[in-house]
């Protein structure tokens, strides 16, 4: 079956094809009548509108956006957004909603982006990822009235709902873990800075790590590539008092730091134990495995799915505190060698 035209539309209606585009466009020239005729009939014969016409008709887009801003070639290989595509995916799906993804250069254009999809109508809702702390985004969806969930927090969502895990918690306990191991210096390699989930957890390691009386404890703050996560650990390791554990805040950099452990001929985890942020399969594809903080993660995308669904639908916004990440200790975590018992 060949697509409807306007062509088609204006045959079945009885009228010109400028009266239809006049309709369809939102144009004065036809009848309210009229214009509700030509629309009814697009609709029937599966015309696709564009979105003055949706937006005249008051039809739904049926879709959701997420905008973020972050080079394309990060989201490629980093496997925690996959998954909460996934999630969020699934749940739209049994929805017969659809997801639409832009890529944008900095927060601002993201923000013309959200004023582009709403005006237009090719959205009813979106997702805000990568909170910042005073987040400009927020205020502007506010303003906008756009139906919108956070993916992060808590707080700085102003009346938004969101959706977030306890970060701070499961720093807390991996750092307690690697200390009672015997380990006191202790590196992590960080996100990108400014982000509110990268700043909750700087703030969770310097705190637990003074808690603990711990000697050494540095974060460096990263990009989640696993070149600048591979950068990041060869410096590290190349101080003095180089760290006996490290924890990644991706699994992709702890995977480039554990190749740069073994090309300076040192042990893991006799050397150095390594800790990794959300525990995708990558984790245990590597020798040794990786011992790692995980949650559900297609579930976390569902979560928030849902939120957006219900905030669209004209519910009563709500924010959903998700499971707190969980350690699973595996092969890259033991006692510093030094802290070792000797063999008799």
């Amino acid at each position: 079956m060949k697509r409807p035209t306007i062509a088609d539309i204006a045959r079945r209606a009885g009228v010109s094809k400028g009266a239809v585009s006049y309709a369809l466009n939102g144009q004065p020239g036809v009848s309210a009548a009229t214009r509700q005729r030509i629309l009814a009939i697009a609709a029937e014969i599966g015309f696709n509108p564009n979105s003055a016409a949706r937006a005249l008709s008051g039809a739904s887009a049926n879709a959701v956006g997420l905008a973020l801003s972050r080079p394309a070639r990060i989201l490629g290989i980093e496997p925690f957004f996959m998954e909460l595509i996934s999630g969020v995916e699934a749940e739209l799906s049994a929805r017969s909603y659809a997801l639409t993804l832009q890529v944008v250069a900095d927060t601002e254009a993201e923000v013309t982006v959200y004023r582009r999809w709403w005006g237009e109508r090719r959205v009813d809702g979106v997702f805000l990822c990568d909170l910042r702390i005073g987040d400009s985004r927020v205020p502007a969806l506010e303003e906008l009235q756009l139906p919108a969930v956070v993916i992060g927090g808590p707080g700085h969502t102003g009346s938004l709902p969101s959706v977030w895990s306890d970060d701070a918690a499961a720093l807390v306990e991996t750092v307690e873990y690697l200390a009672a191991l015997g380990h006191r210096r202790i590196a992590r390699v960080g996100g990108l800075p400014g982000l509110l989930h990268t700043e909750i957890r700087s703030t969770a390691f310097a705190g637990i790590c003074r808690e603990l009386g711990l000697e050494q404890c540095v974060t460096v703050p990263s990009d989640y590539t696993g070149e600048e996560g591979a950068r990041v650990t060869r410096r590290l390791l190349s101080t003095a008092a180089r760290p006996t554990a490290m924890i990644y805040d991706n699994d992709v950099m702890a995977i480039a730091g554990l190749s740069v452990a073994q090309e300076m001929g040192l042990a893991v985890p006799g050397d150095l134990s390594i800790v990794a942020w959300d525990d995708s399969a990558l984790c245990q594809l590597v020798h040794p495995s990786l011992t790692a903080l995980g949650r559900d993660i297609p579930a976390y995308g569902a979560h928030a799915a849902r939120q957006l669904l219900a905030a669209i639908a004209g519910q009563p916004a709500q924010t959903f505190q998700d499971e707190t990440p969980h350690l699973t200790p595996r092969g890259s975590t033991a006692p510093p060698r030094a802290d070792r018992p000797t063999d008799p």
